[in-house]
């Protein structure tokens, strides 16, 4: 994306006291990724802990019409105020009240533009997590939003910075010529298909391909999603989705010297670490261009399947949401 979508220099960030902890501020507390950051970022004795933030408030939000959303939300604040001591709040409000930062963390991609408008004009910095929006649309809108507040704002899945990937950017493989990734991809009805759960092996091929699609082309059967993207300078990135198989990565980096295979890394702490970094210095570590084209990119793909395998243009689907032309 050009300039509008660039955001304005940082005036303002995070507030904590020198050495102290950020106080954190976790809205949409239906994913199990709020507690396994608390884990991390809570716990001291944790042997993985991520030093420099804690998460202290909570606002429960959720999704009552997503079963993943409704039937888990009590359970993960449940245990985030007995085992990790977040106070839980009634209100948005409330819950950013004193904050240093904050994390929007509802499992359904939907009410993050909602949540956004209400704290973007702290012009505390707001990490989203996957996926940053319910839409191409949604989210083009909230980097316009932060821009105009000034807000430091990223989002991403963890699997970006996963140890795989830190290892495949590494690797001596010539001129890249393009990326294969496979991954989980559930659907659920009320989200376009691949950000529910798809978005995460496409955030693996954007973390090694970077920018820079053209078409894409999707291949949907009931067990799996087989998306290709062609970039404007001739690369091909692949995802693999699969449905009723083992809920796994991999990852394949083909170049003119080399064919090299991710080895799996799981783990937040990678992500975390960046996380505490971007809410100290309001610098994002994934820019609003190349998640406005994840963004593009997945509903390409939606594009394509309803119009039986069609290659669809990126510049299209994203002049229809709203965005500028060209990426």
């Amino acid at each position: 994306m050009k300039s509008a979508l660039r955001l304005l220099p940082i005036l303002a960030f995070a507030t904590a006291a020198p050495g102290a902890d950020l106080r954190i501020a976790m809205l949409g507390l239906d994913t199990s990724h709020t507690v396994s950051f608390a884990k991390l970022l809570n716990d001291p004795a944790n042997p993985g802990h991520v030093a420099g933030a804690r998460i202290v408030t909570g606002w429960k939000g959720g999704s009552p019409d997503v079963p993943d959303s409704a039937g888990r939300v009590e359970g993960f604040a449940a245990t985030l105020a007995g085992t990790y001591g977040v106070r839980i709040c009634g209100t948005i409000e409330e819950a950013v009240r004193g904050a240093d930062a904050i994390m929007i963390e509802n499992v359904d991609g939907r009410p993050h533009l909602a949540e956004a408008r209400q704290v973007l004009p702290l012009r505390k910095p707001v990490f989203i997590d996957k996926p940053m929006a319910g839409s191409l649309r949604d989210g083009i809108e909230i980097f316009r939003l932060a821009r105009k507040y000034g807000t430091p704002c990223f989002s991403s899945s963890d699997e970006r910075f996963s140890g795989d990937i830190a290892g495949l950017k590494q690797a001596r493989i010539g001129r890249m010529l393009g990326v294969f990734c496979y991954g989980p991809c559930e659907l659920e009805p009320h989200v376009p298909d691949l950000f529910w759960y798809g978005i995460h092996a496409v955030e693996k091929c954007y973390a090694l391909a970077g920018p820079g699609c053209r078409t894409v082309v999707r291949t949907s059967t009931p067990d799996a999603d087989i998306v290709t993207g062609v970039w404007s300078d001739g690369r091909t990135v692949t995802v693999r989705g699969n449905r009723h198989s083992r809920h796994t990565y991999g990852t394949i980096l083909f170049g003119t010297d080399a064919i090299v295979e991710g080895k799996p890394a799981p783990g937040y702490g990678p992500m975390l670490r960046e996380l505490v970094k971007f809410f100290r210095t309001g610098v994002e570590p994934v820019t609003p261009r190349e998640t406005v084209e994840i963004l593009a990119f997945m509903e390409a793909a939606d594009a394509s399947k309803r119009q039986g395998g069609a290659p669809v243009l990126l510049e299209e689907v994203l002049r229809a949401s709203g965005g500028e032309d060209g990426i």
